[in-house]
């Protein structure tokens, strides 16, 4: 298994949030450019999906645009209300 090369790299931030992430490292006994790591990574891991979230949503509203396929709220209450009870029903049939 091959290893990731890891390189530093430089960035610009506020004093005021290199004080805090300096407190926050002391305090938690760890290197601050490791809290710097940890939190780039959640953020990069969270926008990630965030942006699937997003590009599947704009596929499902293209599809909807070229097919018409859909349910309604009334069918998708009636289904999510099942689920709620603990009936494993499948969602309705889409319709046009």
């Amino acid at each position: 298994m091959g290893t990731t090369a890891v390189r530093p790299t430089t960035i610009k931030i506020d004093q005021s949030i290199k004080d805090r992430v300096k407190r926050l490292a002391e305090a938690r006994q760890r290197p601050a450019s490791g809290l710097m790591v940890e939190a780039i990574c959640e953020y990069v891991e969270r926008e990630e999906k965030r942006e699937a979230f997003r590009q599947h949503g704009i596929r499902a509203w293209d599809e909807y645009q070229a097919t018409g396929l859909h349910v309604t709220l009334e069918e998708a209450d009636v289904w999510l209300a099942k689920l709620e009870k603990g009936q494993d029903v499948e969602p309705p049939a889409c319709h046009v």
